[in-house]
């Protein structure tokens, strides 16, 4: 296959930034994100493959991450100070990677409740299509989402009713206890009968740490 440069890469023409940010601007849900360095964004690219015609090639060139209500999800875009790692340093194709790589999958985005969102790239034979490791189920379950419907569904989908039972009361005020990188571990775990977000307590720990516990899960 052919490998492109990341000025092939970078279509100004039929860029998709405009599109998506107009979706998140009149979604429901609040955002937030630092700009990626260009000659970040355009390593991105070069090192995923991708185009900015697609939302994942627009997120990866324009953004360092974004995250998403109040903070309780962060997608990966190119990377930098304001987010732990990069949708390269995830997956195995950076010079400095954050974490072990999982085949056949890329991890796209993570919650502080210890959960992935990761595309299938061969591991289920449903490729392109959105997974969640569950950290109440221990295992990947299918969102029947593309990267595409996966941003719709963080703009204005019901993020509430998806974490129910994962959040509390006054999760947005706790959130300012995380550092960069960090999510909440619970006890008792959200996999056991007893655990839930309302009844466990949580404390930080590095997201790296909620990414192995996932790995040996599986």
């Amino acid at each position: 296959m052919q490998t492109l440069s990341a000025d092939e890469l970078l279509d100004r023409d039929n860029h998709a930034w405009e599109e998506l940010k107009e979706l998140l601007d009149n979604g429901q849900n609040t955002y937030e994100y630092v700009s990626a360095q260009p000659e970040d964004g355009a390593d991105a690219l070069y090192r995923l493959q991708v185009s900015t015609k697609s939302y994942l090639g627009a997120v990866a060139y324009e953004t360092e991450g974004m995250v998403f209500d109040h903070g309780w999800i962060m997608l990966l875009g190119a990377g930098g100070k304001s987010v732990f790692g990069s949708l390269t340093s995830w997956n195995g194709v950076s010079d400095k990677p954050c974490v072990q790589a999982l085949e056949g999958m890329m991890v796209v985005a993570y919650d502080v409740a210890g959960g992935f969102f990761a595309l299938d790239t061969g591991k289920f034979g449903r490729t392109g299509e959105i997974y969640y490791y569950a950290p109440d189920a221990q295992e990947w379950e299918s969102t029947e989402l593309t990267y595409s419907e996966f941003l719709t569904w963080l703009a204005d989908g019901d993020l509430q009713q998806f974490y129910l039972t994962f959040r509390w009361e006054g999760w947005q005020n706790d959130l300012g206890q995380l550092q960069t990188g960090q999510v909440f571990a619970y006890y008792p775990p959200l996999w056991t009968q007893e655990g839930s977000g309302e009844s466990s307590s949580k404390s930080p720990v590095s997201v790296e740490e909620a990414w192995k516990a996932a790995q040996n899960s599986n």
